[in-house]
């Protein structure tokens, strides 16, 4: 029994063992979001994404702070962004935690699924989205793209501005995950 729960444990940790206990992180990856109203277009990005992924258990978590988005078409859009719409002071950041469904195969590229809980202004909803990574040497690209309601996160638009806001947010991550030890 003891020879059986002995050969258990080597087998459940050997790949912990085995080099695939690395851990990806990334302090500049891309995130932008485009809204393709009838009257205006919005575009704004950030190259601050910080992030997190543990191939091993499959976890991952990623953070942006929403003050770091610029780009946009001129500064009262901006301002607009940060005040009445993502209300920055009061919600400064945006969160997606949760696991990777799919197993990570060490040097193949490939589209898996992550599901995990993003919060937005507030709000957290769970969303499931695909994700293409590319394992390189000391680390793994990775760039995801997936649309988001403002509804589901409680971003209200004036009805004065509703021909220039879109209520569906196109988002587009990208990065760079290097290993550490």
């Amino acid at each position: 029994m003891r020879f059986l729960f002995i050969t258990y444990v080597l087998i459940c940790f050997l790949p912990i063992c085995n080099g695939q206990s690395k851990v990806f992180k990334t302090n500049n990856g891309k995130i932008s979001f485009v809204s393709t109203a009838p009257k205006e277009i919005i575009k704004a990005q950030s190259n601050t994404l910080m992030g997190v992924l543990d191939p091993a258990s499959r976890n991952f978590s990623f953070r942006i702070l929403m003050k770091n988005f610029n780009g946009f078409n001129n500064p009262l859009q901006k301002e607009h962004f940060y005040e009445n719409y993502m209300e920055t002071d009061e919600y400064p950041e945006a969160t997606f935690k949760g696991k990777i469904i799919e197993p990570i195969l060490e040097g193949k590229k490939q589209t898996i699924r992550a599901k995990g809980i993003l919060t937005i202004h507030g709000v957290a909803n769970e969303i499931l989205i695909d994700v293409e990574v590319n394992p390189i040497k000391d680390g793994m690209e990775f760039n995801s793209k997936f649309d988001l309601s403002l509804e589901d996160f409680n971003i209200n638009v004036p009805r004065i501005v509703n021909q220039k806001i879109s209520k569906t947010i196109a988002v587009s991550v990208e990065g760079l995950l290097k290993a550490e030890e």
